[in-house]
């Protein structure tokens, strides 16, 4: 059984599938349309449901069917009253996007966790002329913290190239008091049966990658 974990921002308690938190915590996932989003938030909302908490999903489809923005933001803990995440709220941010990343940094606490998947997405405003890319984007998530992952490749790398999103969730995994087992559970559960072996390398190297940085 994994053993209880503590900080002075947060503790659990584990007592077998159980998990219990002294506060309610936010997850943000961030991204544009086709990117995953939504079903990584929904494998979230059943690994955290599962261990026993209530939890709340809120979505922003906004532009999504034109590579629009899109949000996911799942609150967890013994009761959930609110589904608001105001600035400074997150405690985990994920952004499948470089740029999404610095638009949504804002939402993040202070000593939360940034995880990014390292490509840039060149977004509709600039497209159309209307809007200029930001200057030194890696750099700025450097200095914020970033676990910057190049997801992409990473997914390409074990053979399930649309799988960007579980690589990501299994980032997301190491920040959260959830067991590896029970993230593959729900994966297992959400995803097409054809797939789940591909989805389950892809959680492996995620979470392998976000271990080692």
């Amino acid at each position: 059984m994994p053993h209880a974990t503590a900080s002075q921002e947060s503790s659990t308690v584990r007592l077998g599938k159980r998990v219990t938190l002294d506060r309610t915590m936010t997850v943000l996932l961030v991204g544009v349309g086709g990117q995953g989003t939504i079903l990584a938030g929904n494998i979230l909302a059943m690994t955290a449901s599962e261990a026993g908490l209530d939890v709340k999903v809120s979505e922003i489809h906004g532009m999504s069917q034109r590579g629009g923005s899109v949000s996911t933001t799942i609150r967890m803990g013994e009761k959930v009253d609110s589904m608001v995440c105001d600035p400074g709220c997150a405690d985990v941010l994920v952004a499948f996007e470089a740029i999404e990343a610095l638009r949504n940094q804002q939402f993040l606490r202070e000593g939360g966790r940034l995880f990014v998947n390292d490509e840039t997405i060149t977004p509709v405003p600039v497209n159309i002329g209307n809007a200029r890319m930001p200057e030194n984007i890696g750099k700025r998530l450097d200095d914020a913290g970033a676990v910057r992952i190049n997801a992409g490749e990473i997914a390409r790398q074990v053979g399930s190239p649309r799988s960007t999103n579980v690589v990501l969730v299994g980032a997301l995994s190491t920040a959260l008091p959830f067991a590896e087992d029970e993230w593959k559970d729900a994966i297992k559960r959400r995803v097409p049966t054809k797939t789940i072996d591909a989805n389950l390398a892809a959680f492996d190297a995620g979470r392998a990658a976000a271990q080692g940085q």
